[in-house]
């Protein structure tokens, strides 16, 4: 299934390190049909109305501001920490060497606002998981999350279905 949208990623090999397979969504993005059908594909896999989708800074803010349309959605920024001019909210996440931060605007959810979390890809799912507790802790509803593409080897559509979440992606790759 999504074998037209899985043709349309280019893979680079050894990129940014020896041993890696970077899974290059540019060239999907350049394809006026294939950005559409990943789009009304992922619309149609939305569980229920949501009232924002929270797009993971940078590529998760392409879909998530494309998947807010037909789902007569708003859109919520999750960007690293530091980039928003508003007060913000902020949660900490683990990476291999050290630790990162992502943050939201304060008033950007309500309480009890029903958000779907979206990005373009899920790898081990640090930051993802990292956007689930920010989103939470400002009160949001969030039990579902999408991605163009999924890493499963990696563990994170995992790691998040353990934090309660429906998980979906259009396409999967294996290995890293």
């Amino acid at each position: 299934m999504n074998d037209d949208l899985k043709a349309l990623i280019r893979t680079i090999p050894d990129f940014p390190k020896p041993g890696i397979q970077f899974r290059d969504i540019t060239t999907l993005l350049l394809n006026a049909e294939g950005f559409a059908t990943s789009i009304a594909r992922m619309a149609a896999a939305t569980l229920g109305p949501v009232d924002l989708v929270a797009g993971i800074e940078a590529r998760g803010f392409i879909f998530a501001a494309a998947l807010a349309v037909p789902l007569k959605a708003g859109v919520l920024l999750i960007r690293k920490d530091g980039k928003l001019p508003g007060v913000t909210i902020a949660e900490d996440y683990a990476l291999e060497y050290g630790t990162d931060r992502i943050a939201m605007h304060e008033d950007a959810c309500a309480p009890g606002k029903r958000v779907l979390l979206v990005d373009d890809l899920i790898a081990t799912g640090g930051t993802a998981r990292a956007a689930v507790r920010l989103l939470r802790k400002a009160g949001a509803v969030v039990e579902q999350a999408q991605f163009l593409v999924d890493l499963p080897d990696l563990g994170g559509a995992d790691a998040l279905r353990a934090e309660a979440l429906s998980v979906d992606s259009l396409v999967a790759f294996p290995g890293h």
